[in-house]
């Protein structure tokens, strides 16, 4: 027996014992979930897991093997997590538009094992989620070209049961989608969502190519796909045009080429722990308010990355503030920012915690 056939026949043992190690793991995944079930906690815990992962690396002899254990060992987590949500039913995750759409791929990269919903509004994602009949709802949040999602931090700021759980920046890459045996040359007309016809505005212009808005580059797509004239093209991603059966006629034709659109999860719990959180609130309506609310949050120590303003609900010409702050909320610092802001703010609370993630959309 040669060394190579030796070494495959190691890997082939160590794989048979790790198989029926697996199975003995994932049970008591699931008997994990009863429990969190039974005693109404989530499926994250992310203090838990932080602790999982330095044990086991103590456990190396190899140290130079450290990085890769510990990514083994936070897929296997993942892995964990999933199999506790469809244990426990919670595997449902909402997001408006249709399969193929940005915030459908978003959905299938942070939950790649979910039954996906499609919703045809924002607030029906919302909707869905608060009735418990989706565990999970991805929506998109910012864009890093077209600016906020306005009507999304609307309803955030409505449903005081729903929580933002993780925030997820997914890189766009606009392409010009038409039929398999169509050409750069056939094409006349545009559809797309109006933020990608904006998004991919000199490349339209370089061309003289008119655009009509669609609801989503989904469903830009889907319409030149059915419509079979090579005439016709759609504006969309790279994923898009497998789905729906069309062609890569010019790829990445956004003008910005940092092109990212920022995701939150929401969800019906708060996650116990994370590296950043949202705060929503209101003031009185005189001078100083604000200035009060950020001199607070930076004597506290925390870095504000973002603050938003909004019209406050029947109140014409009064607002209010979404603020995303740097830090963990466990922390003695953050609880006596939050008990500092109850004194200042006539409102506050927490709109979420969690942690950002970065993923390039998969083409």
């Amino acid at each position: 027996m040669s060394e190579l056939d030796e070494a495959r026949r190691t890997i082939d043992e160590v794989d048979r014992q790790m198989a029926a190690l697996f199975e003995e793991r994932m049970a008591a995944a699931g008997r994990v979930a009863a429990y969190k079930e039974a005693h109404g906690l989530p499926v994250l815990d992310a203090g838990r897991e932080a602790q999982v992962v330095e044990k086991n690396l103590a456990l190396l002899k190899n140290k130079d093997l450290a990085p890769y254990y510990a990514d083994y060992i936070k897929h296997q987590m993942a892995l964990s997590r999933q199999y506790q949500t469809k244990v426990l039913g919670r595997d449902k995750a909402a997001y408006q538009g249709v399969e193929g759409a940005f915030s459908h791929i978003a959905l299938t990269n942070l939950f790649p094992r979910a039954r996906a919903v499609a919703c045809p509004t924002f607030g029906g994602v919302f909707e869905e989620v608060e009735s418990g009949r989706a565990a999970f709802g991805v929506l998109p949040f910012e864009n890093s070209h077209a600016g906020d999602v306005a009507a999304v931090l609307d309803l955030c700021y409505a449903h005081r049961g729903i929580f933002v759980t993780a925030v997820y920046d997914l890189p766009v890459r606009q392409n010009l989608l038409g039929l398999p045996a169509a050409q750069l040359s056939d094409v006349r007309r545009v559809f797309s969502h109006p933020q990608a016809i904006a998004q991919s505005e000199r490349f339209l212009k370089s061309l003289s190519l008119p655009a009509e808005s669609c609801a989503n580059t989904a469903m830009a797509a889907k319409r030149v796909a059915e419509g079979g004239d090579k005439s016709l093209a759609a504006i969309a991603s790279a994923e898009t045009a497998a789905l729906y059966g069309l062609k890569v006629l010019a790829a990445d034709i956004n003008s910005d080429g940092d092109n990212t659109t920022r995701f939150i999860v929401i969800s019906r719990t708060r996650a116990a722990a994370g590296d950043r959180f949202s705060l929503l609130f209101t003031v009185e309506h005189k001078a100083g308010m604000l200035a009060r609310v950020i001199q607070a949050i930076g004597a506290a120590g925390f870095n504000m990355e973002s603050i938003k303003s909004r019209p406050k609900p029947g109140v014409p010409f009064e607002y209010y503030f979404y603020v995303e702050l740097v830090g963990r909320t466990d922390s003695d610092s953050a609880r006596a920012l939050l008990k500092e802001l109850e004194n200042v703010c006539d409102t506050v609370r927490v709109l979420g915690v969690y942690s950002r993630s970065v993923k390039e959309e998969r083409v």
